[in-house]
């Protein structure tokens, strides 16, 4: 493996639309403190590419001597970069979380396809990764990240960051400028071409919800006032006194709007009140909607139905003056459990649910390969894009809770494959080894490891695309006994570890739970890709008895032979039948008795 900060962390290949370079992959949600039940923060993260494997990485910390360089690699083609300064202190990393509690994760919108920068030498993933290893909280991280773009540039399209610590949720929009603003007679002005993005940061309110899934979501923003009493907004000429000024819930790059205004994209005679960055640097179209906003709407009806039903024809693209609010207020505080259903969603219950119309097949299943835009005798269609999609590598929710010692306070609920039939492991953020289903290097996408939690997860759910609506009521059974097991001992180790104060103690405990719960998940998950095996195969379904307190298949009496009862023929659904009689009818008839 390549001694590079590459190699370290996680890379996505993105699959980009023709509609405003728009990247259908990625879904992020934001829980604040006050909306949820017991006071922590989570972000979600689920990471969705054909081409992607599922695998945790780890970073340790480490003090560097003055001088000391990291070569930055290009996160798509491994094309090296350049060099950036490391700090005398860097914190250790696991996935998408640091040692602090603070968790960064993002989606990708692309947005006007002019604006791709290709100057700098930094992209939203190594911009992560730098980041979480230099913060501890989520108002340094974008002081920091900030500071990495004016330094060394910003390389590639526009993106989203979903940055939470402990305290607070902060929500990140930027996108290059990949177009260079000129004077009167056509010529570069250098007076005007500031180095690094346009970006806005915005602090969702305690006690909202929010999320982003592949296009741009933050329209107006209030304006920095320097004659204001109390500060709330300011540009990141003032950056400093983010992280002094709890206040603050606004801060976005100076250039923001006169940029947009210098290369003609918003009237150059515009108020910067009315300048709006969604509708500036990524216009909302139909696939827009129907393909990225749709998630996030189907996301917030888990958390208030009531207040999001009115917008189910915007999700569905039929009426885009009807734009959804950047963040809600749930109906309910939220638990652990809900952030992980909110991430496991078919857009069952709504007109676009994926388990009702022809595609699903007879039995139901809520997956269609691709491509998702198709077209037939001259008309355009579509497959819908849901949350749970079964190309996703691997998922997250991260979970940072202040009132525990740091090592335990966060938490990554790691998972890989689909979120539906995925298992949520409690992975710690203090830890300092990777379990050895989850390591780097155990697997790829073109080789197949039988210690490896990819494809042991991959075994399951591609099977179960053979007969989905039966098979999925097995898996959900595994998971919800595995995950309600999993919370039940972070609870119990909560209670033990509170008010310790040894942090290699903690570091150790950490370790060796989160190592011993994947290896349990693991196991579990083998046993069950068996038993499904031997209960579907060749599409029967084995029956089964309770003996001795447990379920077992039921065989003839005639031992010592495992004979299986006579199995179930389950009919296809009328609808499926009717269809084969309609198409093929006549060569089908029956003519016996």
């Amino acid at each position: 493996m390549r001694k590079t900060f590459k190699n370290l962390t996680i890379g996505l290949i993105i699959a980009l639309s023709t509609a405003n370079l728009t990247v259908q992959a990625c879904t992020n949600f934001m829980i604040t403190k006050g909306a949820s039940k017991d006071g922590s923060t989570m972000i979600t993260y689920a990471a969705d590419a054909h081409t992607f494997y599922g695998e945790l990485y780890y970073r340790p910390a480490a003090t560097h001597a003055p001088g000391t360089m990291l070569e930055i690699l290009d996160w798509y083609d491994n094309k090296p970069m350049g060099f950036v300064k490391q700090p005398a202190q860097t914190y250790s990393v696991v996935g998408n979380i640091n040692e602090h509690q603070l968790a960064i994760s993002e989606t990708t919108f692309g947005g006007r396809p002019e604006l791709r920068d290709t100057t700098g030498i930094l992209d939203y993933f190594n911009t992560i990764y730098l980041t979480l290893q230099r913060a501890k909280t989520a108002r340094e991280a974008i002081r920091i990240m900030h500071e990495l773009w004016t330094e060394y540039g910003y390389y590639r399209t526009g993106e989203s960051f979903s940055i939470s610590d402990p305290n607070e949720v902060w929500y990140m929009e930027l996108i290059g400028k990949g177009v260079k603003i000129r004077d009167a007679r056509g010529n570069i002005d250098p007076r005007r071409n500031s180095h690094g993005p346009v970006w806005v940061a915005k602090r969702v309110p305690d006690g909202y919800i929010s999320g982003h899934a592949n296009h741009a979501r933050i329209t107006t923003f209030p304006i920095a006032n320097p004659r204001a009493r109390v500060v709330t907004s300011i540009t990141c000429r003032d950056i400093n006194r983010l992280e002094r000024t709890p206040s603050i819930e606004v801060v976005y790059s100076h250039d923001v709007v006169t940029y947009a205004q210098g290369i003609g994209i918003f009237d150059a005679r515009g108020k910067h009140e009315d300048f709006s960055f969604s509708d500036v640097y990524a216009p909302l179209d139909f696939g827009a909607a129907r393909f990225c906003e749709a998630r996030v709407w189907s996301g917030f009806m888990k958390a208030n139905r009531a207040e999001m039903a009115k917008y189910e024809d915007y999700a569905r693209g039929d009426n885009l003056k009807n734009r959804m609010p950047l963040w809600i207020k749930p109906d309910r505080k939220l638990g652990l459990e809900d952030a992980i259903d909110m991430m496991r969603d078919h857009y069952q219950g709504t007109s676009m649910d994926m388990t009702k119309d022809p595609g699903a097949g007879p039995w139901e299943k809520p997956y269609r390969w691709r491509p998702m835009r198709w077209d037939l005798n001259g008309e355009n269609y579509l497959h819908e894009r849901a949350i749970s999609t079964q190309q996703t590598a691997f998922s997250f929710v991260a979970q940072s809770r202040g009132w525990m010692p740091d090592p335990v306070g966060g938490i990554l609920w790691f998972g890989v494959d689909d979120t539906y039939t995925t298992c949520y492991v409690p992975i710690y953020c203090g830890i300092n080894e990777i379990p050895d289903c989850f390591k780097v290097g155990n697997g790829d996408m073109v080789t197949y490891s039988p210690t490896s939690a990819f494809w042991l997860f991959n075994l399951v759910s591609n099977f179960a695309y053979l007969r989905y609506k039966d098979m999925i009521v097995d898996i959900k059974e595994v998971q919800n006994e595995l995950e309600s097991g999993f919370i039940k001992k972070v609870a119990e180790n909560d209670a033990m570890w509170k008010n310790e104060t040894d942090h290699s103690r903690l570091v150790r405990e950490a370790t060796r739970f989160s190592l011993a719960q994947s290896q349990h998940m693991f196991n579990q998950w083998k046993r069950l890709q068996e038993y499904l095996l031997v209960k579907y195969i060749d599409g029967n379904i084995k029956r089964e008895v309770i003996k001795d307190g447990k379920r077992v298949f039921e065989v003839e009496p005639y031992p010592p032979y495992n004979i299986p009862v006579a199995p179930l023929h389950p009919r296809y659904p009328d609808w499926f039948y009717q269809e084969i009689v309609d198409k093929a009818g006549e060569n089908l008839r029956y003519l016996g008795d």
